[in-house]
């Protein structure tokens, strides 16, 4: 499965990116804010896409509305710390299928990943 992994540190796309790739997902692409993440998110293979919700640019949740709006499906889960239930439920209201607050586990992050590996 391609795994979309879209946070403006680099630091962090590092750190998930081994997290994936200790847990056999190779197939990586990296976006560094929500712009660049709503054109990544057009190449079909993408079978998941991890998302950050503060970037510059155009923020996750930006990201997020502008890919449901295109009519992608792709599942997408907020990998973020932002972990207030307002901003979770206006998330979910975006089209987020799953959250994910940092700081995190790799276990954490590699169990959201296998809840959409059949999708």
């Amino acid at each position: 499965m391609k795994v979309l992994v879209v946070d403006d540190s680099s630091m962090i796309r590092r750190l998930i990116k081994n997290n994936l790739s200790q847990a056999g997902y190779t197939d990586i692409l990296e976006a560094a804010n929500g712009q660049e993440a709503v054109e990544q998110s057009k190449d079909s293979d993408v079978g998941l896409i991890l998302m950050d919700w503060n970037m510059p640019k155009v923020t996750g949740l930006e990201a997020v509305q502008a890919i449901r709006a295109s009519g992608n499906k792709t599942p997408i889960v907020m990998v973020t710390t932002e972990s207030e239930k307002g901003r979770v439920v206006e998330a979910i209201k975006a089209g987020i299928n799953d959250y994910l607050v940092k700081p995190f586990t790799a276990e954490a992050l590699i169990e959201r990943v296998k809840k959409f590996e059949s999708e």
